[in-house]
């Protein structure tokens, strides 16, 4: 009688279960790790489908209830626990971890969590007030599959043939795999791609099908390793044969590597082949570590990974929720939180599966009461289990409750940013109100309510013509590759300099002292003002916004959340084509991804002759090092470029920041002003303010 069980599988999990903890506590080393989950998957749909094909064979027909019962009793215990330990937790700890609770317990417990998550807007990618069940978005995906699969398996079995069997569930899995793909190309969001069950439910069924493929012969059967009549490989000699299993294994296991350390959340070629060639790899292994004589499956089975694999649902469910309490406790990323969140999940997760799992998979949940509290020579101990489980019941239940009925409406982060936005939005209704009263009027009143300087009668909008005036008494700039005079009328400052060449100053009017601050046409104040400045930005710039306009009343603020730098270098190229761009540009990007050198060349270029202040980011995340080095390596290659830095500035000052650890609350938007208004500053310096956005020679 062949073995009911598949050699290699609980390794494979053990390798999958490593990858998602590893790149939740070492994002910076595994940074593709996240494919772990789309391991589970493909494991996930080849096994339970190979449990049902077993059924079938054996008596015919597919009981409904008693599966949908195995896995309510697989999955449920253990969940139950881990909402309840971990809401009363969080409720100890407080902070923004108890924003959205409710929902988030009722995603869980309905297996909905996924489409609740889309529905708030969350981010699988982001360590923002991350929530903290926000990992039970695969089991929904899951238990959503199991509820049709064995639906499907009834209908398909009518028919005859492994492909023709098969066809379906490849079908559904290229569709799904098809739609997420399209859907990024789309430029639909992240969230929406990752989280639905749509677009990220093919590595399910494309392990259904390899289970059905994998089944024996057209009168069904179970995915038992094939006989040699089965395979062609099998027909070859034993060890050539187990030597081509060994080379797909490790092929399969050799991409889904490179993968983790190379692959980069929430990139584009994750979403358009990353996922897709994953879940083939891991298809692959599990063709290979399955069959008969497979010396890569008889590896994988080896102790350590086989007791990894078998707790390795625990781990998943426990490793995220642990990581966000500690995270807020002992701070993200220390050293600290990623020690206890180990050590807590592996104790948890052990603890899980020896007196609760076990018990009510083998015994049902009934069947497991009662053999803790019946009599018999391990009374002592199941005496001791059966009141540590009552004790536990008895404090996580009314802390989950009173979580649930405490919980805020929406982060200190949320707050702060809306915050922000409610500023934006009653200036734009001002500012539309002036618009629609000088439409009526049929007149030019030269300024918006909100400070900005109408773009008809200013011709300082040209950033050529900012340099007809005196600059910290410098008469004069020569830009570089000036565009055509308007009018036909060349400017003060457009002779002289061709194309490529720097800009060559003027001769100083010695008659004046250096302070002189004589105002002409496009000469920058002693001070800028805020009718001189345009803004664009991220969720940080835009929580500040209060504090800017405080700063500089008048200023043109752009931020919008989840900006990066390739969006912002969009928007100033949009504002410099309508001429909405002012005489000095701020930047603040960075918070949302790396920066990368092509996106500030593109961005100087869009500026222009206009200096530009780069806002550098604070945030614990792995590529904020690398943004401000970039953005510091470009401010120092390039006259009339500085960095505003709002990193040092606000980093011993923590306290001024939301829960997040990354926007600002009130003190921090002054800290946030404060820091462009002095790098503002060192733009009056006349070593410093002159030859804009161009390369120093």
């Amino acid at each position: 009688m062949r073995s009911r069980r598949f050699g290699g599988l609980d390794g494979l999990r053990a390798i999958a279960v490593a990858l998602v903890l590893g790149y939740h506590l070492f994002p910076s080393a595994l940074p593709g790790g996240f494919l772990g989950v789309d391991i589970f998957f493909a494991i996930s749909g080849f096994l339970i489908t190979s449990l049902l094909l077993r059924e079938h064979r054996r008596s015919g027909t597919i009981n409904l209830l008693h599966f949908w019962r195995r896995r309510a009793r697989r999955l449920l215990p253990a969940l139950a626990l881990v909402l309840l330990v971990s809401s009363s937790l969080a409720a100890l700890v407080r902070g923004d971890l108890l924003v959205g609770i409710g929902k988030q317990i009722a995603g869980a417990v309905f297996f909905v969590s996924n489409w609740v998550y889309i529905a708030i807007g969350s981010d699988y990618f982001t360590r923002d007030n991350p929530e903290i069940f926000r990992n039970t978005w695969s089991l929904a995906i899951e238990e959503q599959f199991y509820l049709v699969l064995p639906l499907l398996v009834l209908v398909l079995f009518r028919a005859s043939g492994r492909v023709t069997r098969a066809l379906p569930f490849l079908l559904l899995g290229t569709l799904s795999a098809a739609m997420m793909i399209d859907a990024s190309a789309g430029g639909d969001a992240a969230t929406r791609i990752y989280f639905g069950s749509d677009t990220h439910v093919f590595g399910l069924f494309l392990g259904a099908a390899l289970a059905v493929i994998l089944s024996g012969r057209a009168g069904g059967g179970d995915a038992q390793p094939v006989t040699a009549s089965g395979l062609a490989a099998s027909r070859l000699a034993p060890a050539l044969r187990e030597l081509g299993l060994g080379l797909v294994a490790a092929a399969g296991l050799g991409v889904l590597g490179w993968q983790a350390l190379t692959l980069r959340e929430g990139s584009a070629e994750s979403f358009e082949g990353g996922f897709q060639l994953a879940t083939g790899a891991a298809l692959a292994t599990i063709w290979a570590i399955t069959r008969e004589g497979a010396i890569v499956g008889r590896w994988l089975d080896a102790d350590p990974l086989r007791w990894v694999g078998e707790r390795s649902y625990g781990i998943y469910l426990w490793h995220w929720p642990l990581l966000v309490i500690f995270g807020e406790a002992f701070g993200p990323g220390s050293p600290l939180t990623v020690a206890a969140t180990f050590v807590a999940t592996i104790l948890a997760a052990a603890a899980s599966y020896r007196f609760l799992e076990q018990p009510v998979r083998r015994l049902g949940l009934r069947g497991a009461a009662r053999r803790l509290l019946r009599g018999g020579p391990r009374t002592t101990r199941n005496l001791a289990v059966s009141l540590g489980l009552a004790g536990v019941l008895a404090l996580t239940v009314p802390g989950t409750v009173y979580a649930v009925v405490t919980a805020p409406e929406q982060s200190t982060a949320a707050s702060a940013i809306a915050r922000g936005q409610a500023v934006a939005d009653a200036e734009a209704e001002a500012e539309t109100a002036a618009d629609g009263d000088a439409a009526e009027s049929g007149a030019d009143h030269g300024a918006d309510p909100g400070g900005r300087t109408a773009q008809q009668n200013e011709p300082a909008a040209d950033p050529q013509s900012f340099f007809a005036g005196p600059l910290n008494a410098l008469e004069s700039l020569e830009p570089s590759a000036p565009p055509e005079p308007r009018g036909g009328d060349a400017t003060a400052g457009e002779a002289g300099a061709g194309p490529g060449e720097r800009p060559q100053l003027q001769d100083r009017d010695r008659s004046k002292p250096a302070g002189d601050t004589e105002k002409r046409p496009g000469a920058l104040s002693p001070r800028a003002e805020g009718p001189e400045i345009s803004a664009i930005g991220d969720s940080v710039m835009l929580a500040s916004l209060p504090e800017l306009q405080d700063a500089f009343p008048g200023i043109a603020v752009d931020a919008a959340v989840s900006r990066g730098m390739g969006a912002g270098v969009d928007v100033v190229s949009e504002q410099a084509e309508t001429q909405a761009l002012r005489r000095i540009v701020v930047v603040g990007l960075g918070t949302n991804g790396p920066v990368s050198p092509e996106e500030l060349d593109a961005l100087a270029k869009r500026v222009g002759n206009r200096p530009l202040v780069l806002v550098d980011a604070h945030a614990e995340r792995d590529w904020i090092p690398g943004v401000n080095r970039e953005l510091a390596a470009f401010a120092d290659a390039r006259r009339g470029v500085v960095v505003a830095r709002w990193d040092a500035s606000v980093a011993p000052h923590e306290d001024a920041l939301a829960g997040d650890g990354i926007h600002p609350n009130p003190p921090g938007g002054e800290i946030y002003a404060k820091s462009v208004e002095r790098a503002i500053a060192e733009l009056d310096t006349p070593a410093e303010s002159i030859g804009f956005a161009l390369p120093r020679r």
